[in-house]
């Protein structure tokens, strides 16, 4: 497995260059360079095609055997240190205020 066949999947998945994240989407509209690779992984099985009249584009989504294969293929994620970490919950909570505003409320929650 390629790293670019894994990146496709990774990214038809939602998630990122370590196989992390919500996964929240589950289609790759494939177009120029693209359409080769994804043909090559609907013939492994671990994409298949679908319709969608409204985009000219090759258009799949990933199997079951896709998402063992991301699990399988993508590198370990690098070991983040405590403040990655806060940074990181930070970044998800997207509260609209400041990282420095952010650290002030949950001190403030975590005191109640």
């Amino acid at each position: 497995m390629t790293a670019e066949l894994i990146q496709i999947l990774q990214h038809a998945l939602g998630l990122d260059q370590y196989g992390q994240g919500k996964g929240s989407r589950n289609h790759f509209c494939a177009g120029g360079t693209d359409v080769p690779l994804c043909r090559e992984l609907v013939a492994m099985g671990y994409m298949e095609t679908f319709e969608r009249s409204y985009l000219p584009h090759y258009n799949c989504q990933v199997t079951d055997a896709g998402r063992a294969a991301v699990k399988e293929h993508s590198p370990v994620a690098p070991t983040l240190t405590r403040s990655q970490k806060r940074y990181r919950q930070y970044l998800d909570a997207d509260t609209g205020v400041s990282f420095r505003e952010w650290l002030d409320l949950e001190r403030t929650r975590a005191a109640r």
